[in-house]
């Protein structure tokens, strides 16, 4: 084995095997076992829980198994509908979805059904597309379960910056590129039409990474605060629509070209940095 020590290999493939025995019922080691040692979801209490990207396969463990097991989901617009497929037949689906202009329900609304589902005994599932710490109004959630006394847990999921760096085929940090990687929303509330300034970013932004969730269709606004950030206007941009979905879109393109290039449909990342330089060699 090139590079490989074959005896170390076979050795700790044995203490594994120990730890984890292949049985004809259980051959998939180690991660039958990890969802057999999981709990179900439980009575009463509420998990804040990241669906992922998207694609149901890039769901985590933990989260298929609470689908599974869940009395109640109350799941955000985004969420994918082969992910929904996956809840138990037992399992009520809920939409709680929340749109720009769209008042169907507020978010006080999703807090108040998520006690009142807790309090009637039922386990409740709290979807939401990515990660749920990011951009998805985990600190109002969390505050009013702790204010009502709710018991609850939150379980991570891959946001869809590290899914768009997949499909792009790109790090998000290089030794000679990015030194670190810098999340944001491309829009904010109570914006007034034609405004820029979505956002102010910190100086010397040449050794970062940006990921813009939520960018909107407002490309030139966000080229302008790009460059009146110090960027310049050959930087490496992409655009990553529906990433990890089958109705996924990929544009590269500079920030001057950003300016002038049509939205890609919803949900879109806006990602920039020298590591998306298709040409440039980098020290990973």
């Amino acid at each position: 084995m090139d590079g490989l020590d074959a005896g170390k290999v076979a050795e700790n493939t044995m203490k594994a095997r120990k730890s984890y025995p292949v049985t004809e019922a259980n051959k998939f080691w180690p991660v039958c076992d990890t969802m057999k040692a999981m709990q179900n979801a439980e009575a009463g209490k509420v998990y804040l829980t990241g669906a992922g990207p998207g694609d149901p396969g890039l769901l985590t463990v933990r989260a298929h198994c609470l689908l599974a097991t869940a009395d109640v989901v109350l799941h955000d617009g985004l969420v994918d509908a082969a992910i929904l497929q996956l809840a138990g037949a037992q399992t009520r689906v809920v939409s709680v979805a929340k749109r720009a202009g769209d008042k169907s329900i507020t978010q006080p609304e999703i807090d108040a059904l998520m006690i009142q589902e807790a309090r009637a005994g039922r386990s409740v599932l709290r979807l939401k597309v990515g990660d749920p710490l990011l951009f998805g109004r985990a600190a109002d959630e969390i505050h009013a379960l702790r204010q009502a006394g709710i018991p609850f847990e939150i379980v991570p999921g891959i946001t869809a910056a590290l899914a768009a760096a997949a499909a792009l085929e790109s790090p998000l940090t290089a030794r000679d590129a990015s030194s670190g990687v810098l999340l944001l929303a491309g829009h904010r509330a109570g914006r007034t039409e034609g405004e820029h300034r979505y956002f102010r970013l910190p100086e010397n932004l040449a050794s970062a990474t940006l990921a813009l969730y939520m960018p909107g269709s407002d490309y030139a606004g966000l080229a302008h605060d790009l460059a009146a950030s110090g960027l310049p206007p050959e930087t490496p941009c992409a655009v990553i629509s529906q990433c990890s979905l089958p109705g996924q879109q990929m544009v590269r393109l500079t920030l001057a070209e950003l300016t002038s290039h049509p939205a890609l449909p919803a949900p879109a990342l806006v990602m920039v940095g020298r590591v998306f330089a298709e040409t440039e060699p980098l020290g990973l």
